[in-house]
């Protein structure tokens, strides 16, 4: 079920399983997606191999690479910018470096009772909504849905996270540093240049981390250039150079010695072994 609306607002709601489980492959400029899965599947995101449960969902972006290597159930919904703008509405949201543009980690929300009846209920409401003969308000009908969706999976992904014993503030400084890393990780590689465009002293950012009892500031700025590494090793067509180039290292030897701390690979083995379907759940991540 797609909702077109009248200056390409795009809003869809499908059912999936193996007969039209390319949907998760689509990637058009602007769209993000939710995917809650009904059964156990397990999808390929980015080259790694992530093992889903019945009642488990992921969010995505435009950006990343999705294989489908099981799916037996699951349902998607997916919208463009121009429908609803999670940048321009981030302080009625809250899911800016949550749930979308988060760095380098892909965020996979456990559902549980509470949380699976509130969603059965949204869900059979856009279903309604979106069949509806169209009307002036239809688009904002659609567009609140969204938002309640969206809040409870950020509640939820936060309270997974141990972001709820936070104070706001804090809350909102992991969330912005994320997305900085998301927007700026090719040209600035240092704590420190984060620090300058939160006004924020380097230490105070690793302290705040270290309260999460998560990685460093550092170990996300470097994860994010290592999933672009990956992304583009695996998925284009560019030289070990030039990917390197363009994550900022100045040469091929730097870039090579990053990758390999980080991957436990040369890049070009890591190429090779890809291109061959060796590599799986690489990282260790199973959600």
């Amino acid at each position: 079920m797609i909702f077109q609306g009248p200056s390409s607002e795009k809003l869809q709601l499908e059912e999936i399983d193996s007969s039209n489980c390319f949907l998760l492959k689509e990637k058009n400029p602007s769209e993000l997606t939710f995917v809650w899965f009904l059964n156990p599947s397990i999808l390929i995101i980015d080259g790694i191999e992530f093992t889903f449960q019945a009642n488990q969902a992921v969010c995505l972006t435009e950006f990343h690479r999705v294989e489908v290597k099981n799916l037996q159930k699951a349902r998607l919904l997916r919208f463009n910018r121009a429908f609803f703008c999670i940048l321009d509405h981030d302080s009625e949201i809250g899911c800016k470096g949550v749930l979308f543009f988060g760095s380098a980690e892909t965020p996979v929300i456990n559902l549980f009772e509470k949380e699976i009846a509130k969603l059965e209920a949204l869900w059979k409401v856009f279903e309604i909504e979106i069949q509806e003969v169209p009307d002036p308000l239809q688009l904002e009908m659609l567009q609140i849905l969204l938002k309640r969706l969206l809040i409870l999976c950020t509640r939820i992904y936060k309270s997974q996270q141990k972001m709820e014993d936070l104070e706001k503030s804090q809350v909102d400084l992991i969330r912005e540093f994320n997305y900085l890393v998301e927007t700026h990780f090719k040209t600035k590689h240092t704590v420190a240049d984060y620090a300058d465009l939160l006004f924020k002293s380097p230490k105070t950012l690793s302290n705040l981390f270290s309260k999460l009892g998560e990685k460093s500031p550092l170990s996300f700025i470097h994860d994010r250039k290592m999933l672009e590494a990956r992304r583009l090793l695996g998925y284009t067509d560019q030289s070990i150079k030039e990917i390197g180039h363009e994550l900022g290292f100045e040469d091929i030897q730097s870039f090579s010695r990053f990758f390999k701390k980080n991957e436990g690979l040369s890049p070009s083995d890591f190429k090779e072994k890809l291109r061959l379907g060796k590599i799986a759940n690489s990282s260790g991540n199973t959600a």
